[in-house]
């Protein structure tokens, strides 16, 4: 299933429903989330070791004058390319705001 996230704070029952294999990615404010130190690292690392991938958007992550570099390791920064490749590799989508 793919996740698609939109609001801070992230939440650790949204992340409970989420199984290995499923894909997430970071819309809007909830790039920040994946900032090294932010508050929500520690939900962000707890599904990436169940075996989910985490993903931002490349262009919010510019927006809000955030550096790829900065973003916990194992957060992949995409473009709206790549978030058409997981929409068709999934063909459950849940938006989350």
């Amino acid at each position: 299933m793919l996740h698609l996230l939109s609001q801070l704070p992230l939440q650790a029952e949204v992340f409970a429903r989420m199984a290995p294999g499923d894909d997430i990615v970071l819309l809007d404010a909830t790039v920040c989330g994946a900032l090294r130190g932010h508050q929500d690292n520690r939900l962000l690392q707890q599904v990436m070791a169940r075996a989910c991938q985490v993903y931002a958007m490349r262009d919010m992550v510019e927006a809000y004058g955030l550096q790829a570099g900065r973003l916990l390791p194992g957060v992949e920064p995409i473009d709206y390319a790549g978030l058409v490749e997981l929409t068709v590799k999934h063909p459950a989508i849940h938006s989350w705001c």
